[in-house]
């Protein structure tokens, strides 16, 4: 279930987990690069996973990003970013037992965590979670430029990728991806249950191969916290490739409770600033090709 290009994407650029504040960063940083005239949404092709499946929603259709930097506070501003919800700590550590444990097979680990998903359904939550995300992305309809959104099969544990020929919801896809066992319901599509497409392979920066520039935005990076680089496992092939995480100051904002609500603005308002740095980087790689006739 992974949607093929019909042409290899110029720029590509690849949105990655990172809980609730880690959403705000990245949310705060694409209104700053787009303040700084480097608009992510012109990308050829956007991934989106978890976090940045909804900020990979907002960003390819165009919304207003500025709205976030408060949500709910002031009159026109989008609703919170999420419904109030206890987070299921025994759950959580039940997850994280799974993926820490040496050795196990991927696709086995998926469906151990499938499993515990499952156990969590709630269809009250799911609608809860359906309604906070539409809110929040202000869309309905997926974008003519290229979206990818992630997620994962909670009863098989297989990984799928879908976008607008997909026949899914942009809104259920992006809840999906973002629905990570724990701290989210599982969401239903098409009569299956789908949670957090982190599980697939992280960033899954993977689908981003064959662009010339591809940009990668790590809310919750693992391996080197340096900010950016020019070569690596970022986007293997790819001419130009850039690594961008959050700063000291962000990774202070972000704090270390992917799911506290309480960090949202200061988050948003750590990307904003980190935004002016980030484009005098980004500006040179983000020019698009020029057309030849």
């Amino acid at each position: 279930m992974t949607p093929v290009a019909p042409q290899a994407p110029d720029r590509a650029l690849v949105l990655g987990p990172g809980g609730v504040p880690g959403t705000a960063w990245t949310a705060g940083l694409a209104a700053g690069l787009r303040h700084a005239g480097v608009d992510l949404g012109e990308a050829d092709l956007i991934v989106g996973t978890s976090a940045g499946a909804i900020v990979a929603a907002l960003v390819a259709t165009g919304q207003d990003l500025d709205g976030l930097a408060a949500p709910g506070r002031r009159p026109g501003a989008v609703s919170p970013p999420a419904p109030p919800r206890a987070v299921d700590r025994a759950a959580l550590g039940a997850v994280f037992a799974v993926l820490g444990t040496p050795g196990l097979e991927p696709g086995e680990a998926r469906r151990r965590v499938g499993r515990i998903a499952l156990d969590h359904a709630d269809p009250e939550a799911e609608r809860a979670l359906l309604a906070a995300r539409a809110a929040l992305i202000g869309a309905d309809s997926w974008p003519e430029r290229g979206l990818l959104i992630t997620a994962v099969d909670a009863a098989s544990g297989e990984p799928v990728v879908w976008d607008r020929t997909s026949g899914v919801p942009l809104v259920h896809a992006v809840a999906a991806s973002s629905a990570f066992p724990g701290a989210e319901p599982p969401v239903t599509v098409r009569g299956r249950p789908y949670m957090d497409g982190a599980l697939r392979a992280g960033t899954n920066a993977d689908l981003a191969a064959g662009a010339r520039v591809v940009v990668v935005i790590e809310p919750m990076p693992r391996g080197s916290a340096e900010e950016s680089s020019e070569q690596g496992p970022v986007a293997a092939g790819a001419p130009t490739s850039v690594r961008v995480v959050p700063d000291p100051e962000a990774v202070r904002a972000i704090g270390s409770n992917p799911n506290d609500r309480t960090r949202w603005e200061p988050a948003y308002r750590a990307g904003l600033d980190q935004a002016a740095a980030v484009a005098a980087r980004l500006r040179p790689a983000w020019q698009p090709v020029p057309e030849t006739h």
